[in-house]
């Protein structure tokens, strides 16, 4: 294996040129070394970036990893970039995301049915901002989408992986069919929940 310095290098290099994640795979194929060591350098990487004199840090989303700014220094940043457009998520578009992310991969039906009400507009919102993808298709009549969370889900939320999500109780679950039950018996409109993605 090269010098690990030298590796690193080549590591930060591609995803400063990427800009977004890049699976462990494809980079352990582009500079021809096992992913095991790969995996060993990653973790040296991750101990230089969480020196507080650094201002970017090395992320793992799921089999992936991305360079980003470190959080900290989010206010610094706006104050010399342009301002990224803040999209909120409203209560019911929240609700259906929280569906989709426990119980994916899932078809619009699947939601509807947890929620009691139509989520068309919420499943559109949520591919817009990128939080959720199509999967695939079910193998069923009509070949309904799948639907599942996206990399820009486990970032806006700050989780490596699905399986980092506080498990889902059956209160909750209530609490989804209530507030869509009101959703029906209210015509309001919906305060945004500021989560910023």
């Amino acid at each position: 294996m090269d010098d690990k310095k030298v590796i690193q290098g080549k590591v930060e290099g591609i995803l400063f040129a990427m800009g977004e994640s890049v699976s462990i795979k494809e980079i352990a194929a582009a500079l021809e070394i096992e992913e095991k060591d790969l995996l060993e350098v990653i973790d040296n990487m991750k101990e230089d970036y969480a020196d507080p004199s650094r201002g970017i840090q090395l992320v793992t989303l799921e089999d992936s990893i991305q360079l980003r700014t470190k959080d900290d220094y989010y206010d610094d940043l706006i104050k010399i970039a342009t301002a990224p457009k803040k999209n909120v998520l409203t209560d019911s578009v929240l609700e259906t995301l929280s569906i989709i992310a426990y119980k994916q991969p899932v078809t619009r039906a699947d939601v509807e049915k947890i929620r009691g009400v139509n989520s068309d507009f919420g499943i559109n919102k949520l591919l817009e901002y990128g939080l959720i993808k199509e999967l695939g298709r079910l193998d069923a009549p009509g070949k309904p989408l799948l639907f599942g969370t996206s990399e820009q889900f486990l970032r806006a939320f700050n989780v490596d992986s699905i399986e980092d999500l506080p498990q889902l109780s059956s209160d909750m679950i209530n609490d989804f069919r209530s507030q869509a039950e009101s959703e029906l018996n209210y015509v309001k409109e919906e305060e945004p929940t500021n989560v910023d993605i």
